[in-house]
């Protein structure tokens, strides 16, 4: 470490403040001088913008970031946290590389997750079927054709069981990507831990479980928010008495900015999405200190470099600032904002697929230059299809080689100071602030998800992206710019038949006709009573997972309480 000098003279300081105060004025003119250069000569036929269409100047200088250092940056791990959530970041640990997986039966995808964790990934990030997703069963009217075709098939806790065969639930975080139906699937895991010998306070991982991004983006809901928000409190509160080392909730913009958002608007609906958990959860009577240290974020990663590494920075210093000012934490671990990325799906083309190695590898260093906790790395393959074993190695060597051969993980935050980054990391958190108090104005997120405006302003901004593409002030390179007239792919892709459904069918029906029909009936009804007298549904939907129903069964049993949600039309 560097030597602080303490005992500065006030004469001295004062001297070099007069020094800093001629700098500013000699910079003011030189830069006036410069601009006027620079106005003279001819620009490339491009608009100077981000990918989210905000301008970006052509320099930027000391008077584009005026500080204070303390109060907008700090050190990391300490507050306001903009440079990173812990003190030494990857100097003492790596980011986990958690790719995400799951395709067929559970018997396939299991053999897949040993391939990974042999190949070094440090982290498992579960991908479900469509109808896992919406919480139907494998033998449901609705789930055919899609029975393991874009994840894996978990109907039940045998399912879930087969799925972490000969993986130690104690020693591996596991990541569960699902929202509607979350809990339902998180009952799956911690009885599957139990029937290990794993207690659920050894238990490490996430699951997703942010249904207000659903409402906005991913349209992946079973009940009506106010229920919903319910249940996710519910895991709140079992969680912190059970599961402490579980986050219940992985508060995600990536599906928002999947969907068409800005970075901006990624960000801002992000959090306030989060706000809006935290508040909930203090309604029920919990100690904000109880249940936010265990609250989690998953972010995108998209093209413009360095938007996206000041959306990460932007981030940790909002909600070190809200958890602390506005709701009360006193604890230094409910301000330190946590965050999982994952490389942009929807930057990946199909047109010379190849490529997306490329995209891929530079939106990995922008999310480890933001400082990311895990990462996932698409495969040049996902747009074409699930991904091979051969692309998936690919993707994850590309972290691999990030963090070993680049020496990005040697110093922290490195790129604080630059007046770029620091000016965009402070005019996102800005545009931020303009859309929380929208969002206030509307009467809070669930008010906004009713009228609309999430969904529209998403809509708008997806349009607005597609235009600049379709009219070529976007460059896509291999789709628009750079083509070579036959840009069609001899990519080997990874087919999934139908075999996935035959064989879930055979095994749900072995499961209904060997287990306790009364057991099942009994512990249903009991999930229900609970759920009528507004009780904490954790503990008895994991009666009704020992007694093996199913999970679309679980799902009805609650529906029969809260109802189905249907979304408005809006025009």
């Amino acid at each position: 470490m560097g030597i602080v000098e303490r005992d500065v003279p006030v004469t001295e300081l004062e001297e070099r403040l007069r020094r800093q105060e001629a700098e500013l004025r000699e910079l003011r003119a030189r830069l006036a001088a410069w601009e006027a250069a620079y106005d003279r000569v001819p620009k490339r036929a491009t608009s100077f913008a981000t990918v989210s269409g905000a301008p970006v100047e052509p320099l930027y200088t000391p008077l584009d970031w005026p500080g204070p250092y303390l109060e907008k940056l700090g050190f990391p791990g300490e507050f306001p946290f903009t440079r990173g959530p812990y003190t030494t970041m990857y100097r003492t640990r790596l980011w986990t590389m958690r790719q995400f997986a799951g395709f067929g039966t559970a018997e396939e995808t299991n053999r897949r997750y040993k391939y990974l964790l042999e190949h070094g990934q440090t982290g498992l990030s579960v991908a479900f079927d469509f109808p896992t997703l919406m919480g139907y069963d494998s033998d449901h009217p609705r789930s055919l054709g899609e029975v393991g075709k874009c994840g894996v098939a978990i109907s039940s806790l045998a399912d879930m069981e087969t799925l972490f065969d000969g993986i130690p639930l104690d020693q591996v975080s596991v990541s569960m990507t699902i929202n509607g139906p979350a809990i339902i699937l998180f009952c799956f895991y911690v009885v599957t831990a139990e029937k290990q010998g794993v207690a659920p306070a050894a238990l490490r991982g996430t699951v997703q479980n942010d249904i207000l991004k659903e409402y906005m983006a991913q349209h992946a809901w079973v009940y009506p928010p106010e229920p919903a928000l319910k249940l996710i409190v519910d895991m709140f509160e079992w969680c912190a008495k059970n599961a402490p080392k579980y986050n219940p909730i992985s508060i995600s913009g990536y599906h928002i900015r999947e969907a068409g958002a800005t970075a901006a608007q990624e960000l801002a609906y992000t959090l306030r999405n989060g706000f809006e958990y935290v508040e909930r959860g203090i309604a029920r009577g919990l100690d904000v200190d109880d249940f936010a240290p265990r609250l989690s974020f998953f972010f995108d990663v998209h093209n413009d470099f360095f938007e996206e590494i000041a959306k990460f920075r932007a981030a940790r210093r909002i909600w070190a600032r809200r958890m602390r000012d506005v709701y009360g934490a006193r604890n230094e671990e409910s301000w330190r904002l946590r965050t999982h990325a994952q490389t942009a799906g929807v930057t990946l083309v199909a047109q010379q697929p190849e490529n997306n190695v490329v995209r891929v590898a530079y939106q990995a260093l922008a999310a480890v230059l933001g400082g990311t906790q895990s990462l996932h790395t698409n495969s040049l393959d996902e747009t074409l299809a699930l991904p091979t074993e051969k692309a998936v190695r690919i993707a994850l060597r590309t972290q691999q080689i990030l963090a070993y051969e680049t020496g990005v993980a040697n110093v922290i935050d490195p790129l604080a100071g630059s007046y770029y980054v620091e000016s965009l990391t402070d005019r996102l958190e800005r545009d931020a602030e303009e859309i929380f108090a929208e969002v206030d104005r509307l009467g809070g997120v669930v008010r906004g998800i009713e009228a609309g405006y999430f969904q529209q302003e998403i809509a708008r901004s997806a349009r607005a992206q597609q235009e600049a593409i379709e009219s070529g002030e976007r460059v896509v390179v291999g789709v628009n710019a750079f083509t070579e007239g036959n840009e069609d792919s001899d990519v080997e892709i990874l087919k999934i038949g139908d075999e996935a459904a035959e064989t879930q069918r055979a095994r749900l029906a072995r499961l209904r006709e060997t287990r306790d029909d009364a057991r099942v009936r009994a512990t249903l009804e009991a999930l229900r009573q609970a759920a009528r007298e507004d009780r904490n549904v954790v503990e008895p939907m994991l009666e009704c997972v020992r007694a093996y129903c199913t999970l679309y069964e679980i799902r009805r049993a609650l529906e029969d309480v809260f109802g189905a949600y249907r979304e408005p039309v809006f025009i």
